[in-house]
């Protein structure tokens, strides 16, 4: 049985994180993700808009996902040394600098694969539905 492994920050669920859990589950048998933890977030990207436990929580009810887990803050590879991959499914625009030789240093035996990016959307991206909100508030003007 093939235990696949995909990670993200999944904060505003969006089609581009559905299609990308999909493709992840069809390298194997097993999807397990890993939801960012909020200080990794405020590190790489921005301030979470919902906290980890939530995120972890939206991401382990979707159909292709067989569990979820919140990534460590200290050291990101030692949640893959606890769940023990087959495959590591990275997102079309995630990178992670030197991943395969950290693997390769701690005894990890993962098959490192790019996922495909989801193009029938243009809001496949957390960011880009950020920017339509912003671009739409007149609409919800006196809304609270």
């Amino acid at each position: 049985m093939a235990k696949v492994m995909a990670t993200g920050v999944f904060d505003l669920l969006h089609i581009g994180h559905l299609y990308y859990l999909e493709e992840a589950k069809s390298y194997g048998d097993e999807l397990i993700v890993v939801v960012a933890n909020d200080e990794t977030v405020r590190k790489r990207k921005h301030e979470p808009i919902m906290p980890a436990e939530e995120r972890r929580k939206l991401v382990e009810s979707l159909k292709p996902v067989d569990k979820a887990f919140i990534g460590y803050a200290d050291d990101y590879l030692r949640i893959v040394e606890e769940i023990k991959p087959d495959v590591i499914a990275l997102g079309y625009d995630q990178y992670f600098e030197g991943l395969e030789d950290e693997l390769k240093k701690r005894g990890i035996k993962a098959k490192v694969v790019r996922c495909k990016k989801y193009k029938d959307s243009d809001l496949n991206k957390t960011r880009k539905i950020i920017e339509k909100i912003r671009s739409m508030k007149e609409l919800y003007k006196g809304e609270k």
